[in-house]
């Protein structure tokens, strides 16, 4: 993947439209170069984690030049087209978002100095798409009260002008603003999270209790978790949980070493870790260990999945459209990233053992939890099948589960209504699983709009 390794090459352009002898400027196959980009001087510049971070460089007469060296991240994992976290300005210095300490940076960048200066901006999440014409920068921000925006900033004077978005805003006495973690992992090593504190200006909880508390597992691997406003998180805060946004190892924003360590380990290290989060804010009596709740989203949910069935430390779980078979996902994976897998849990087919050992499909016989299992009928990336053959496979063994199967809906919801009735379905499965408050025992939770499906002693009553 562009993200393991990736090389850069120069050629000159003939007017006949043949490329000339090529140059190798930098990267290898273990060497992620991304962004190249000429100065209006002619200068190739690029984003490269030769020193185990993603940092500028630039190519002069044959020689490759380190801009700044900084433990910070200048770009992300490629995911899509024309990612560009560095914009070239009308006084030769270089706009560029960084991110360091769980948080997004806009700063510039004098190359000849190596100088960084932070800009102020009231936003801590940049979308890596930055552009420049002459002194001013157009970028996409958001923080932990509003929504993303498109805004633009006039570098010499620091006028900040919002042409769209932010169409989402929450009066700030209602939000829980993330707290960037680390915690210790049971290997030794550290990893990083978002947490979020219950917060209700009209609700006090008991004085001698301790909240619920949410893992959440990003839908990673290469993702992460980042500080802006997350209404998911915001929806269980102001309802009395507590919310943990899991950057477990593998997830970018912490340097390649981080990266990598999910190499050969996708279901073993992200586990971990979203463990270890749960028992670091249950030690340090931030939260009720008796109360534990663990979800994801595609790949999370995967992970979610695998952690009800490593040990009972979570009383209850979500995949949202989320993998049970990792063998299936590997066989019918989109194009792009189905070699990904070799990486993360081994080459296919030699180690179809570790495929299966590794599924929670074929591990249901540990899972005792109740889970819910949340869906798009349209999901051309984790098929619907795979919640289908976990929900049956829950059904043999008599886990009490229930799987809400959205029509119209593909990976990651679109429409506000499926996304409200899934949250509000989430929330009631949680309160009861948790004896939060009374309810009708055994009824999962439905949805207007939702294929509602349980245990046979368990479906709602129609």
């Amino acid at each position: 993947m562009p993200w393991d390794g990736a090389d850069l090459w120069v050629a000159d352009l003939g007017p006949d439209g043949q490329l000339g002898p090529a140059s190798h400027i930098a990267g290898g196959p273990q060497e992620s170069v991304v962004q190249p980009e000429w100065s209006a001087g002619g200068v190739l510049h690029f984003v490269s984690d030769r020193s185990g971070w993603w940092n500028l460089y630039r190519e002069r007469q044959g020689q490759v030049e380190s801009l700044l060296a900084m433990a910070a991240e200048f770009a992300d994992a490629p995911w899509e087209f024309d990612y560009s976290s560095y914009a070239f300005i009308a006084d030769g210095r270089i706009a560029c978002r960084y991110r360091h300490g769980g948080r997004d940076r806009l700063g510039l960048l004098d190359p000849d100095t190596g100088r960084l200066t932070d800009l102020p901006i009231p936003y801590t999440s940049l979308k890596p798409y930055l552009r420049a014409v002459g002194h001013r920068l157009a970028f996409i921000g958001a923080s932990p009260t509003a929504s993303s925006t498109v805004a633009t900033l006039q570098v010499p004077t620091g006028h900040l002008d919002v042409l769209a978005g932010a169409e989402v805003s929450l009066d700030p006495a209602w939000v829980s603003v993330p707290q960037p973690i680390e915690f210790p992992t049971r290997d030794g090593q550290t990893a990083h999270a978002l947490y979020y504190p219950p917060f209700n200006p009209e609700v006090t909880g008991p004085a001698d209790a301790r909240p619920p508390l949410l893992v959440r597992a990003h839908p990673g691997p290469t993702a992460d978790a980042k500080a802006r406003l997350d209404l998911r998180s915001q929806f269980f805060t102001s309802r009395g949980f507590a919310v943990v946004d899991v950057n477990y190892v593998g997830s970018t924003g912490y340097g390649r070493a981080y990266r990598e360590r999910l190499t050969g380990q996708w279901g073993v290290l992200d586990v971990a870790d979203s463990m270890d989060a749960a028992r670091f804010l249950v030690e340090a009596g931030e939260v009720d260990e008796r109360r534990l709740v663990i979800s994801g989203e595609s790949a999370g949910g995967f992970t979610a999945l695998c952690a009800l069935a490593s040990e009972e430390l979570f009383a209850v779980g979500t995949s949202r459209f989320g993998i049970a078979d990792l063998e299936t996902f590997r066989q019918q994976a989109p194009k792009f990233q189905a070699h990904e897998l070799d990486r993360l849990v081994g080459p296919y087919p030699e180690a179809a053992a570790t495929y299966r050992a590794r599924s929670p499909l074929h591990t249901v016989d540990r899972i005792a939890r109740p889970v819910l299992l949340v869906h798009g009928l349209e999901d051309t990336v984790v098929p619907p099948s795979q919640a289908q053959v976990m929900a049956e496979a829950l059904e043999r063994r008599g886990v009490r589960h229930v799987l809400l199967a959205f029509p119209g809906e593909g990976h990651g919801f679109r429409r506000p209504e499926s996304i409200r009735r899934a949250l509000e379905a989430e929330l009631s499965f949680y309160v009861e699983a948790l004896g939060l408050a009374p309810g009708k025992p055994g009824a999962p939770p439905t949805a207007d709009g939702a294929i509602a499906a349980g245990s046979p002693d368990q479906r709602p009553d129609r």
